[in-house]
């Protein structure tokens, strides 16, 4: 997959598409005004979709239109709606979250690119691979891979790839946030995030902000992305005004081409950043130079006299399509003016030339007249002439046969975009009713440390690299003993694959999986896949993509409310979380290292604090971390007897033994408990 890497910029208005387009974009994402997971910026209504098509088109750039949150069982029509409207324009790839979703757009318009949302927590060869077979065309990598891991997936996989060179850098791995969500009801998923970790979080030692990463910026690696063999170059900043959007894009042209000077840099510092930049995930060095925040010298240092100089970049059309003439002039016959762009061609005829009078039409004047392309997207590669001499011909029949030539070359490139669309059968069905008339009880634990009183559980999951030797003994105890693959797996795929291959042998049979690519690895391993709420399973035809992937069952999304879970349909099984200190966020960025803690010397039970004083608990399992919501949440009372769920997860993460008794007994014996507990999002939902 070697070759130029795509300069992929942001629109999230017109005037960002422009700057983005004459700044030297090869492509531009947008987002449209439902389903985009920048809901707050102004977006493109269906006429500028089309609009944003054909002035992409017309220049040679492509368009891709970010389609990338969750949607509803409610809200499938109007997304296909979005996609006909995509398909219509001519948009040349949709970024996509939803698995239900893309299962139907497959349905609808086969023509159409697929394109994974960096959403989807993509970070492994497998993911990349089933992503491939689930016939995604390209895959927006996890933010947080390293180069060697960048090159292992683009070495494994045939599927393109694209990777996040410069913009803001979430805490959270993208697609496992749920900060806003069960904080507000904002969720993140949705397009909605309020992005509460850029608020002061505090850890002992730290700069006050442990939930705040500087912004991202790779544009001196980039030759050495592109030699990896990435794809495409992604610059986010759909919220941002359109002199960053310029600055970035032409700083990614400059940097491909070694013309990357200190000017730049500071420009785009300047612009936006937070504290500066990092490369601390790239270059495999994560540590507390990662975290910034915005400071007034970030704000101020983005005066009027920047901003100027940035809108100069764009003022003008950017000549980006080659152009070829050939003008013929002959006594007697209509003058004829051929021109060629890349595959295209174009005619324009004009009168018959007169006699020359006084001056003839020379080849050096006809020549210079039709260079006059500026203000077009077109330069001048060479103009042929054959004219006959002793004739005239003004300057204006040579402006008109020059413009229609331009204006047909325009509506050449505009043309071939369109795609097929046809209404899918949606799969819908009945509301799903539970096999069984009480929900059967899992529990995930993060040791190997079981109380007696869990014996009677259906599953209980531990870590999959505890101690082989224990978790045999436990099965030997007459536990039914499931193994829990870590959220996220960055550069351990190999590891997994031998750990689950040994838990086989020792009799473990199932395995709780929270990354789509990971399923290949448990299923392979003969063991049953088990989804957890990480798989966000939030639609009905999300439930279908993720039986046909293998799954045995699923913990559905933890932002449906009660009354969306009931109305779902399909035949996968399907249980909920009911209780546990629920994660905010996963994180390959840990808190603690804003305060420059080192993970050989850290005892692993770490917190931060927020302005409310309350302690947010921090739980690693040696390659990510988690932050948890300070309020367990128990919803036993909303979850119990719902008549659709299959099972019920206690999920536990730093409880006591005694915590855990409890709360598993009274979830067992259908208790009501008073205290300072949350119900989580299942009454409210999201927006």
């Amino acid at each position: 997959m070697s070759g130029k890497i795509e300069i992929l910029a942001p629109a999230g208005s017109q005037e960002s598409l422009v700057a983005a387009v004459r700044s030297g974009a090869d492509a531009v994402y947008i987002g449209a005004q439902s389903f985009s997971a920048r809901a707050s910026a102004a977006n493109f209504s269906d006429a500028e979709i089309f609009e944003a098509a054909k002035y992409c088109h017309s220049r040679g750039v492509r368009l891709h239109l970010a389609l990338n949150t969750l949607v509803r069982d409610e809200e499938i029509d109007e997304a296909l709606r979005v996609v006909k409207t995509a398909c219509e324009a001519g948009v040349d790839a949709l970024i996509i979250q939803d698995l239900g979703l893309a299962r139907l757009v497959k349905k609808a318009a086969v023509d159409m690119p697929l394109h994974a949302s960096t959403q989807m927590t993509v970070h492994t060869p497998q993911g990349a691979k089933t992503m491939y077979d689930l016939g995604f065309q390209r895959v927006v990598l996890a933010r947080e891979l390293s180069h060697d891991e960048i090159r292992e997936i683009v070495d494994a996989c045939p599927i393109e790839t694209e990777v996040f060179v410069h913009g803001a850098l979430c805490m959270s791995v993208s697609g496992q946030c749920e900060f806003s969500a069960l904080l507000g009801g904002r969720s993140g998923n949705r397009g909605r995030c309020a992005q509460p970790c850029r608020l002061p979080f505090k850890v002992s030692g730290g700069n006050g902000y442990a939930l705040s990463l500087k912004d991202l910026s790779l544009l001196d690696y980039l030759k050495e992305i592109e030699d990896i063999g990435v794809t495409s170059a992604k610059i986010e900043g759909r919220m941002k005004r359109p002199e960053y959007v310029a600055a970035a894009t032409d700083a990614c042209v400059a940097a491909l081409d070694n013309k990357l000077d200190s000017e730049r840099k500071i420009a785009l510092e300047s612009v936006f950043s937070r504290s500066g930049f990092t490369q601390g995930y790239y270059c495999g060095k994560i540590d507390s130079s990662m975290f910034g925040f915005r400071s007034k010298e970030n704000v101020t240092s983005a005066d009027s006299a920047l901003m100027s100089r940035l809108k100069q970049l764009y003022k003008n059309e950017r000549q980006s399509l080659p152009l070829k003439f050939k003008l013929t002039i002959k006594k007697g016959a209509v003058a004829r003016l051929e021109a060629e762009s890349g595959c295209f061609k174009a005619c324009a005829e004009g009168k018959i030339p007169d006699k020359a009078e006084k001056v003839e039409l020379s080849k050096d004047r006809a020549t210079a007249q039709l260079s006059k392309t500026g203000g077009t997207q077109f330069y001048i590669e060479s103009v042929e002439t054959d004219i006959d001499g002793g004739l005239a011909y003004s300057m204006s029949s040579l402006n008109a046969m020059r413009r229609s030539c331009i204006e047909q070359l325009s509506e050449s490139y505009c043309s071939g975009y369109e795609k097929n669309f046809n209404v899918p059968k949606l799969n819908l069905a009945n509301p799903y009713r539970a096999k069984y008339k009480s929900p059967k009880l899992r529990v995930r634990l993060t040791s190997t440390e079981i109380p007696t009183e869990l014996i009677d559980a259906e599953l209980v999951y531990v870590p999959l690299f505890s101690p082989v030797s224990k978790v045999k003994a436990l099965i030997g105890e007459g536990f039914s003993v499931g193994v829990e693959i870590p959220r996220c797996i960055f550069g351990k795929e190999e590891q997994v694959i031998k750990r689950l291959s040994e838990v086989a042998d020792i009799g473990v049979r199932d395995a709780l999986v929270s990354n789509i690519g990971v399923v290949e690895l448990a299923t392979s391993a003969g063991l049953s896949a088990h989804g957890s709420f990480a798989l966000s399973a939030f639609n009905t035809e999300t439930l279908w993509e993720l039986q046909d992937l293998g799954l045995s069952d699923i913990e559905l999304s933890q932002e449906l409310n009660i009354q969306q879970m009931a109305a779902l349909g399909g035949e996968i099984g399907r249980g909920a979380v009911v209780c546990g200190k629920l994660p905010l966020m996963i994180t390959r960025a840990c808190p603690a290292k804003n305060a420059g803690k080192n993970c050989k010397i850290c005892d692993r039970h770490r917190y931060i604090v927020d302005r409310k004083s309350n302690r947010l608990e921090l739980k690693c399992d040696g390659i990510t971390t988690e932050v948890l919501n300070p309020v367990t949440t128990y919803a036993n009372d909303i979850l119990d007897g719902a008549g659709f769920l299959d099972f019920l997860t206690l999920r536990f993460s730093t409880e006591s033994r005694q915590e855990i008794i409890e709360l598993y007994t009274a979830v067992k014996n259908k208790e009501h408990l008073s205290g300072n507990y949350t119900n989580g999002m299942y009454k409210r939902g999201v927006i």
